[in-house]
């Protein structure tokens, strides 16, 4: 029996600092200082839609992988490379993460900073530690629910046994200066997490990325991440 079409319809967007995939933490929650404002639709535009909200501390965000949706007639693959591990090992699609799937369905967990109802789009949802790119549409927000939704003593799969890649920062005082105050720590802090693929490791390459409206270029060698220009 041939399944039934699904559609679904966006009931927000994101507007966060990033223009691109690239540079985008690898995992929600992981730079706490980002900040973003899911902007909701007009058909769901309503204060009462909201109501209690402010009662959580934290949210999750069911949205769409708009930048890296595959074509409708492309096969199925059953095994992604997943960049935790170097991006040359596969594993089950439905074992990780990956944009590459059936359904390009994303699920974020963030922090809830306020519910600003005197934004002109408002009632507009300002959350923290989002790894969403600029304009993602949301399909739904749902509360976190500590008491179910907390697993201290889960298995984290392969990502228990590969760790994370980070680095030290450096940021030229005066290139740091040309980057706003309030979104220099969320910057610091997002080139702290290595946005470079797992599998790519060359001291003499300048990778760049937009953030709040600059390009950041940077180089990366002996676990250094040196800012070169910010334009």
């Amino acid at each position: 029996m041939e399944s039934p079409e699904i559609i679904m319809r966006p009931v927000a967007h994101i507007h966060s600092d990033f223009a691109s995939k690239f540079g985008i933490p690898k995992q929600s929650g992981l730079v706490p200082s980002l900040t973003a404002r899911v902007v909701f639709e007009e058909a769901y535009r309503s204060a009462d839609a909201l109501r209690g909200i402010d009662g959580y501390s934290h949210l999750w965000l069911l949205w769409r992988f708009s930048a890296s949706v595959l074509p409708a007639d492309a096969p199925f693959s059953p095994t992604v490379r997943p960049p935790r591990l170097g991006g040359n090992v596969r594993v089950g699609v439905f074992a990780s993460r990956s944009p590459f799937r059936p359904n390009s369905i994303g699920l974020s967990c963030v922090e809830l900073e306020k519910v600003d109802y005197d934004d002109p789009e408002g009632p507009v949802l300002v959350v923290r530690g989002a790894d969403l790119m600029d304009g993602t549409p949301i399909l739904d927000v749902k509360p976190y629910v500590p008491y179910a939704d907390s697993r201290p003593d889960a298995s984290g799969g392969f990502t228990d046994r590969v760790a994370a890649r980070t680095v030290r920062c450096v940021f030229p005082p005066e290139l740091l200066e040309r980057i706003p105050p309030d979104k220099r720590e969320a910057l610091v802090g997002v080139l702290e997490q290595d946005p470079r693929p797992s599998y790519q490791d060359d001291p003499e390459r300048t990778y760049g990325f937009g953030f709040a409206g600059r390009e950041i270029r940077f180089r990366v060698a002996d676990g250094i991440l040196t800012v070169t220009d910010v334009r």
